[in-house]
């Protein structure tokens, strides 16, 4: 990260099979944030499809050079801004959760597919089976996340090892008040953080989905020492702006008890080990 970056994030509704008002919707958030001089804006997961675990999700689901990452591709260019979305992918007989991203200079979208499924999600979409390069935008190198994926820190430590400055954890997750998803995540996402010395964004999806689930609206900007920044967690829709400071990023991994990467010994790790072993 060689330079400060504005970034936003938008905790918004998604209704199932309105794919064309759900994108319509976001061009205005899109717009907002451009005015405000965002380089980068990031909705939550499933954010242009909607989101469900049930069989709708199968009906809106949609090649990955389809029309939504078309439209996408086109609202980037239009408003100049880098756009992180997420749609339900169709390949072949599968259905992934995929989150995008779209540049203002690029006719195609960069592409995430979850790699950690929930166990409500398993009967509908498939797993991705590897982790894809970092997305690169404004000068930050990125890791995307989706919802249940910010459970496995092994997958945040690659991501950081591989240099990430950024992890966007975009979730659709329902139940729960604001307030009490909020401090769910603060069991969790200031460790991804704090340990791995990058920033770490993360939004939740809003609102009702038109097929029974809510989401309460949540988001939140960590910084690198694991000190919530910015956040937001209330009944409303909301568009959270904030500043990644490339001096406090630089100020962290300068310091030798705040970065502990440099520091790893991943050859004295195993994935398994007798009981008992002092070796």
């Amino acid at each position: 990260m060689d330079r400060d970056v504005r970034i936003a994030l938008v905790s918004c509704r998604s209704v199932i099979g309105d794919t064309t008002g759900n994108l319509c919707r976001m061009e205005q958030w899109i717009r907002a944030a451009g005015n405000q001089g965002v380089h980068l804006v990031c909705f939550p997961e499933l954010s242009i499809t909607g989101y469900h675990v049930r069989p709708p999700i199968d009906t809106v689901a949609e090649s990955i050079d389809g029309p939504c990452s078309a439209r996408l591709a086109d609202l980037a260019e239009k408003h100049n801004i880098s756009i992180l979305a997420g749609m339900a992918e169709r390949s072949g007989n599968r259905i992934y959760a995929a989150h995008l991203m779209a540049h203002p200079d690029s006719e195609h979208c960069c592409v995430y597919r979850k790699l950690h499924l929930g166990p409500t999600e398993k009967e509908f979409f498939s797993p991705a089976s590897k982790i894809p390069p970092l997305f690169e935008a404004c000068g930050l190198r990125i890791g995307v996340q989706l919802c249940y994926d910010a459970h496995f820190p092994e997958l945040s430590t690659h991501m950081a090892i591989n240099n990430a400055d950024l992890l966007i954890i975009a979730h659709a997750s329902p139940g729960k008040s604001s307030g009490a998803k909020l401090d769910s995540w603060m069991r969790h996402l200031p460790a991804r953080a704090f340990d791995n010395g990058v920033y770490v964004a993360a939004v939740n999806a809003a609102g009702d989905n038109g097929f029974g689930l809510s989401f309460p609206p949540v988001c939140v900007l960590i910084g690198p020492e694991g000190k919530i920044l910015e956040s937001y967690a209330d009944a409303d829709e909301y568009m959270l702006t904030a500043d990644l400071s490339a001096q406090q990023l630089r100020a962290v991994r300068d310091h030798p008890m705040k970065y502990f990467l440099p520091n790893r010994r991943p050859e004295i790790y195993q994935e398994k080990q007798s009981a008992g072993s002092t070796e």
